[in-house]
Formats: structure tokens, sequence, C-alpha cells
């Protein structure tokens, strides 16, 4: 742990700099310690983005002790299967500046375990995947994934393969598909669909493999850390955990998370069974593209910069969702024209739609519709809002 402890001692900020400066007043210097006088008392911790709940992005402050707790958590979990997390190696493809890429290197850090970084491209090279990372055959492989990897490697003779040699493969960060569960089961894949959030400070349920492969769908039971409920107005997944967040930054304070009780309203509907939990969905429009969290009005907003940035003839914009197997949802693009007379090289809609998806490529990856769509009856009804639902089910019915 010195060297998490060294390195969040001196204040390094990786991605993310400048929103999270702006989260904290402006004011980043010494770790910006100085700026939220109350973070210096729970002392070594990280700063780290989420999609959050209600709709923007959050800079969530992580200390690093509650991050110990859900490490000690999951070698529990890990214990009760059977497994020693001490003889472990986590392999981890995942980027480190998502809470879900950190925590495999504190896990073995903390268990004395071995932690092998995965570059993620060689996800994309199944074939190559065993010469590039030789699995032990005596000790447990333990590997985290979101839906999206697993979706390309279960694609490949290869990448299953390679698949069969874990004792544990973590998916989260997005609904795992009903056929892609089925044909893990078919594999004998050894799945443990989980639940958690930057908020969570990672998982705080999952299910076992055995039960996965008996057929048990969803995320599972808690760890010994957590306790989840369902609220029961409108299904929220609510979460208290010891590794919960203290907070999120914004405009220099730090806004508590948890509310009555200690508990944190996601923005995720679910249901609780004996079995455990299965969540059905996002209650704040939030799509899952390829394990990120993707808010459509902010997209929206960055297109529009884009469009009158270049001055394109584009009246009215909108971005909906729909279901993809690889990606889990991907985001599609209408338009409407602008009723003037267009100009240059614009003039037609397809130009119109080809110089829109070059600008989306200035956006990350989750972010750029897949498809865009000239949509002449596209407007807000009559209250300046969009019906979502009515043009994700034109989308559909293109």
């Amino acid at each position: 742990m010195e060297a998490l402890r060294e390195a969040l001692g001196e204040g390094r900020r990786e991605d993310g700099g400048e929103d999270v400066a702006e989260a904290m007043g402006g004011r980043v210097g010494n770790g910006g310690r100085e700026a939220l006088p109350g973070m210096a008392d729970y002392g070594p911790a990280v700063v780290v983005g989420s999609g959050g709940s209600g709709g923007g992005r959050r800079w969530c402050l992580q200390p690093l002790d509650r991050l110990e707790v859900s490490a000690a958590a999951t070698g529990t979990w890990l214990g009760v299967l059977g497994l020693d997390p001490s003889a472990a190696l986590l392999v981890n493809p995942l980027p480190w500046h998502h809470v879900s890429g950190l925590m495999p290197w504190l896990r073995a850090r903390q268990w004395g375990a071995e932690h092998a970084v995965l570059a993620p491209e060689l996800l994309r090279q199944p074939n190559a995947l065993a010469a590039a990372l030789p699995l032990p055959r005596r000790r447990p492989a333990l590997l985290s994934l979101v839906p999206t990897q697993l979706h390309r490697l279960l694609a490949d003779p290869a990448g299953v393969d390679w698949l069969r040699g874990f004792a544990v493969i973590w998916v989260g960060g997005a609904p795992l598909a009903s056929a892609e569960a089925e044909r893990c089961r078919r594999e004998g894949l050894r799945l443990a669909p989980c639940y958690g959030s930057t908020e969570t400070g990672s998982m705080v349920t999952a299910l076992a493999p055995d039960a996965f492969l008996g057929g048990v769908e969803g995320c599972g039971l808690p760890l010994a850390h957590a306790r989840v409920r369902v609220a029961a107005d409108d299904g929220a997944v609510e979460v208290r955990a010891t590794s919960l967040s203290p907070g999120h930054l914004a405009g220099g304070c730090l806004c508590p998370l948890a509310e009555a009780g200690g508990w944190w309203r996601s923005g995720d509907r679910g249901r609780l069974a004996p079995e455990g939990l299965t969540v059905l969905g996002r209650l704040d429009g939030a799509v899952h593209s390829g394990g990120e969290t993707v808010f459509p009005e902010q997209v929206e907003a960055a297109l529009h910069r884009l469009v009158l940035e270049r001055s394109l003839p584009v009246e009215e914009l909108l971005v909906v969702a729909r279901l993809d197997r690889e990606w889990g949802e991907r985001l599609v693009g209408l338009v409407r024209l602008r009723e003037v007379r267009p100009r240059g090289d614009e003039a037609s809609g397809e130009n119109l739609l080809e110089a829109l998806r070059r600008l989306a490529l200035a956006l990350p990856a989750a972010q750029r519709p897949a498809d865009w769509r000239l949509c002449p009856e596209l407007r807000p009804n009559a209250l300046g809002k969009w019906e979502r639902a009515r043009w994700r089910a034109w989308v559909g019915e293109e």
C-alpha cells in the first residue's frame, strides 16, 4: 500500500485534471487539499470520475481506507468460494482512471497476489492472448471485464478458450445481455456478474460463478461490507457500504452522497430476490455503451457546440439509444435541417450527415453516434421537451 499512499500523498492528478479543478473551485495545489479542508480528514484519497446518478459526470472522493475495505470484502467473497486470494493472478484490462481499473491492482497489493496489466488492444487479438499472458494452472486467475470486452472475446474461438482459464470473470459496468449469458453458460465460462460504481468503491454485489452456471440471473448478493435495498416507490437501487464515497466535488465543496441512515440512492432501477439483485435499467435516461455511462443531453450539448463552430444548417439535433450486441447500447443521431438555403458542399442531407460524422470524432468513442439519420419531423413537444421514447421508437421503425 505504501506505493499508493506515497502517490496519493503527493496529490497527483491524471485524467480530467481541468474538470477536477473546476469541481474543486479552481484550486488544486498540493492535491487540492487546501481548497476543500474536509478532504484532509479522510487521509490519502483519489478523486475518480463517475457517470453519476442524476444526469451528469461527478468527481468522487475515495479515501484509501475505504477502497481497502472494498478489497478486503472481495477477498472474503473469494474465500467463501474456496479460493485463496493471496495465490491469485489478477488480470486487468481496464483503464486505471476508472475505479474498476484501479481496484484490481489495489486488491493484489492488499492480498499479496500477482497483478498483470493487459493492454486493452490485446482483447481485439484473441489469437495472441495465450502467448502474451499465459494463465497459471495451479492457482486461480481472476479477470474483470465490461460486457463489450466479453462480447469481442466470445466472437473468436481463441478468446473463448482463453476465458476458460479463469476461475472468476467479474462482469460489470453495464447489464449483461441474456443471450451472451446463455452463451457463456454453454461454454462453461465462470462469470460473476456484479454491481457497483465509483461511488461505492467498486463492486458491492457479485454472483458466484457456480450459481451463474446453474442458471441464476442477476448480480448476486451483497458482499460482506455492503447492504442493498430497492426503494418501494420507484425501484431505485440503494446502497449502504463502508466503502461508500464520502462525497463528490462540486463548486469547491465536498457534497455528501449518503442520505438518511447512510444510504446512497443510485440512478439504477432494480429488483431484489432471494438469489440477489437484478438491475432493470436506468432511472435517469442514461445509456450504457461499451462499459461507459453516457448521458444523451451532454452529448447533444457537445454536438451543438461543434455544429455552431462549423455553421452547419442544423435546426434540431437529438441522440437516442438503440440496442447493440457488442456495445450494449449505441447512440443514433437524428437531425432536422434548417429551413434556409444551405451553403457549399453541405447542401445535401447526405453531405451534412457526413460532416456530422466527422465532427463527432472529437467525442469519446462511447459518445459518438454509430448512425446518423435525417428526420424532417424532428421537433420537441409543445412544452419544449423531447419525448425520447417516441424518437427511440421512430429509430426502431426506420
